[in-house]
């Protein structure tokens, strides 16, 4: 396929730059995923954000879900003004992965020279626990959480962030936490979208 997602080779190559990984269906991508990414950008210090646009999610039902082509061409151009900065991929079709424990494996096997950094909303933070192998999630790459509505006590009260207590970093650490190659996570302060992709679906509105 061509165009931005084609910039990430799925053969991997040996870039120096500090990465920050936003999985997700992006059904469809929205301002809260945006303004996510920006903010990881300069509080992160990170050289790009990919958008990992999932061919589907274990998670989520396959009703209502757009084909990913579609979902990948949407967030195409809605992060096309940011340039190399924040890029929508679909390269976890290309590399045959589903899971994230397996799409992060095989990054940081194809990329050994990137330093990578998880990004979520609390609401993933939330769940995180029902993922495949979350455990070794958090062994393989630091993450960064950032706050939303209604999830932020629930999160942080939540098995995960009482499992990894002790690996949770500072918020002024932010900068550096690519420095760490897992085991380290952070909360970062800022401000908060109520925005998601389910309300955007039922109001009948997605992005041209």
């Amino acid at each position: 396929m061509s165009g931005i997602s084609s910039t990430i080779p799925v053969r991997g190559d040996r870039r120096r730059t500090r990465i920050g990984l936003l999985g997700g269906s992006f059904n469809p991508i929205h301002e809260g995923h945006i303004q996510l990414a920006c903010r990881a950008l300069r509080q992160l210090a990170l050289d790009q954000v990919w958008l990992l646009v999932s061919p589907g999610n274990p998670l989520k039902p396959v009703a209502g879900m757009a084909p990913q082509r579609q979902r990948l061409e949407q967030a195409r151009r809605r992060v096309a003004p940011f340039g190399r900065r924040i890029i929508a991929t679909d390269i976890e079709s290309r590399m045959g992965t589903r899971y994230t424990v397996d799409t992060i494996t095989q990054l940081r096997r194809r990329f050994p020279c990137a330093r990578f950094v998880w990004l979520m909303g609390a609401d993933g933070l939330a769940q995180m626990a029902r993922w495949r192998r979350w455990r070794r999630i958090m062994q393989l790459v630091p993450v960064a959480i950032l706050p939303r509505p209604g999830y932020n006590p629930a999160a942080l009260r939540g098995l995960v962030a009482r499992y990894m207590a002790s690996a949770r970093r500072p918020a002024r650490e932010a900068p550096v936490l690519t420095r760490y190659g897992g085991c380290a996570w952070v909360f970062l302060p800022a401000p908060q979208n109520a925005i998601s992709a389910t309300e955007i679906r039922a109001s009948g509105h997605r992005p041209a």
